[in-house]
């Protein structure tokens, strides 16, 4: 375990609901090769109250590396609409490139 992530560890232990420290969990994880874990935290992500964009973007790029294409597609699909809804052109564009490129 490195030490980044047990700084994130345990600042989440006092703040679970934190979306960017879960985030940067996420992405230290998927760094790792927790692969389970780093898709469980971007999951929770993407199923918060308010979503967390860059989360859609993060957990099709991890889908797509191992190789589950329907699963990242539909996560970029979701987050397409997510964005849009939160304004965020940028991100929508930058997850229909990788949506074309499945």
């Amino acid at each position: 375990m490195t030490a980044r992530r047990e700084k994130l560890e345990a600042m989440l232990a006092s703040d679970p609901s934190d979306q960017m420290l879960r985030y940067m969990l996420a992405l230290e994880l998927d760094k790792e090769d927790a692969d389970d874990r780093s898709l469980e935290l971007f999951n929770g992500l993407m199923s918060d109250s308010t979503p967390h964009v860059p989360s859609f973007l993060m957990a099709g790029q991890l889908l797509a590396r191992l190789g589950r294409t329907d699963e990242a597609r539909s996560t970029y699909e979701a987050g397409i609409a997510q964005a849009k809804i939160q304004g965020n052109d940028h991100a929508a564009g930058e997850m229909g490139q990788f949506l074309l490129e499945l």
